[in-house]
């Protein structure tokens, strides 16, 4: 395959990855919310802690993320297998 070839299924491959990361960080956060804080909080403010789970879910995919793409760079030699998706080198 070729480098450009090579570079489209790797972001095809991380959003997807991505997107289940944030997907499963939000449930885990919503069945720790449900089994512990909810059972504490009167009626009226229990839906006030949804749109606090969706952006922790959101912050937690993005370190989560983070974390991999780091440990990804330091395991594959990034300018052998992928094109630059910005840029890249100048020709004269």
């Amino acid at each position: 395959m070729s480098k450009k070839t090579n570079t489209w299924l790797f972001i095809l491959g991380a959003t997807i990855f991505n997107m289940l990361v944030t997907i499963a960080s939000f449930f885990l956060l919503l069945f720790i919310y449900a089994n512990t804080i909810m059972n504490l909080l009167p009626d009226e403010s229990k839906a006030f802690g949804l749109p606090i789970i969706f952006i922790a879910a959101i912050v937690a995919a993005f370190l989560i993320y983070r974390y991999a793409l780091k440990f990804f760079l330091k395991k594959v030699e990034v300018e052998k297998y992928f094109d630059p998706i910005f840029g890249g080198k100048r020709k004269n």
